[in-house]
């Protein structure tokens, strides 16, 4: 049976650095609840239902969230881990989870490797806080994250740790890098880790780069550009021409300028994610999301806007039978994301499509193996 796990964020907290940089008292609700709609039929702005605006430094909250993911279909969470040269941001919910023992339910890190900005897409400009790969940094990473991966709560794959990194290209030499990490974690008591790498649409290596770089495995992050329907539309078709042939830098200053909607049709992705092919030779985990829309984010959002759950169950089927034919224990699907809700794009139920999404994932999670 595959293991299911949802990408995770602790931003809805306030914590100091958010409040200099953004405003007193900000956190992820603070997008949330100010996005508009930009088309007619657009689902904004999205509301949660069942939790309202929760706040991650209760307990009670994180205890309701994994109760609420348990009975769904979930095996577990991927917590999205902040570290810049020993400062860790955001950390304080996975904090309590490891200090407090509960909730109990299984849990693995995803490093966001990514310079902070004021743009919220890693790209390099208005650095708030920056990556650093030093020997000495590495180390001292690696040694905060060993309580966790010691946990008997933290997901592994043959009894490895499983760690994800966000940005597998920006790692210096990271067969080297990640072979002290490996060492210390079989001087912890542990057999050593198990490394995916996130092949995002930022990450231009192919897979066979990246498992030459080191990496145990694949994670197939989506939405990914990459796998986008032919655009539907003229506006849509010069909006893609435009950013393949400009200069990032320029594009991207122009998207500051220009206030539109890229839009992409689920549906069609989806007919087309089906149809890959997937691989047997190797472990890549497969990613998929019930929709997507980051209009709280950007004044040129994307918006992958779903609101049928069969579509998103069908995606999520195929992605269940592409891992059958793995070993038991990487027999693993990826979904984006349980609480991304500035991207519009989360398991947890909002005040128009309710528990829809989870009542499909536990359908699939509960059908009868093939």
């Amino acid at each position: 049976m595959s293991k299911v796990l949802a990408f995770y964020l602790p931003q809805y907290h306030p914590i100091k650095e958010n409040d200099e940089w953004w405003g007193e008292g900000f956190t992820e609700w603070t997008n949330v609840s100010a996005a508009r709609p930009r088309f007619s039929g657009h689902h904004q702005p999205q509301i949660p239902a069942d939790m309202g605006f929760y706040d991650l430094r209760l307990s009670e909250t994180r205890e309701k969230q994994a109760l609420l993911a348990k009975n769904y279909g979930i095996d577990g969470f991927c917590y999205y881990h902040y570290w810049f040269n020993g400062k860790q941001l955001l950390d304080r919910p996975l904090k309590e989870v490891l200090s407090a023992k509960k909730p109990d339910f299984p849990f693995c890190i995803c490093w966001a490797n990514e310079n902070w900005t004021r743009a919220w897409d890693g790209m390099e400009r208005q650095v708030l806080i920056s990556q650093d790969y030093t020997d000495q940094d590495s180390e001292q990473h690696v040694a905060a994250l060993l309580d966790y991966f010691n946990d008997e709560r933290y997901i592994k794959v043959n009894g490895l740790p499983m760690f994800l990194v966000y940005r597998p290209d920006r790692i210096p030499n990271p067969v080297q890098y990640f072979a002290k990490w490996r060492a210390k974690a079989v001087d912890s008591g542990l057999p050593g880790l198990y490394i995916c790498a996130v092949k995002n649409g930022f990450v231009d290596l192919s897979d066979e780069d990246i498992l030459k770089l080191g990496y145990d495995a694949i994670v197939d992050f989506q939405p990914d550009r990459r796998d986008f329907p032919v655009a539907s539309s003229t506006s849509q078709f010069l909006v893609d021409v435009t950013r393949k042939i400009l200069p990032k830098f320029i594009y991207q200053l122009l998207k500051t300028k220009v206030s539109a909607v890229n839009k992409v049709n689920y549906a069609a992705l989806v007919s087309n994610m089906v149809k890959k092919s997937w691989p047997k030779t190797y472990r890549k985990f497969p990613c998929v999301f019930p929709s997507w829309d980051n209009t709280a984010r950007r004044k040129t959002p994307t918006v992958i806007q779903n609101l049928d759950s069969n579509v998103y169950a069908r995606w999520l089927e195929y992605a269940v039978d592409s891992v059958s034919s793995y070993p038991e224990n990487e027999k693993i699907v990826f979904i984006n994301a349980w609480n991304e809700w500035a991207e519009g794009c989360h398991l947890e139920p909002d005040r128009k499509v309710g528990r829809a999404f989870l009542e499909a994932t536990k359908q699939v999670v509960e059908r009868p193996s093939k």
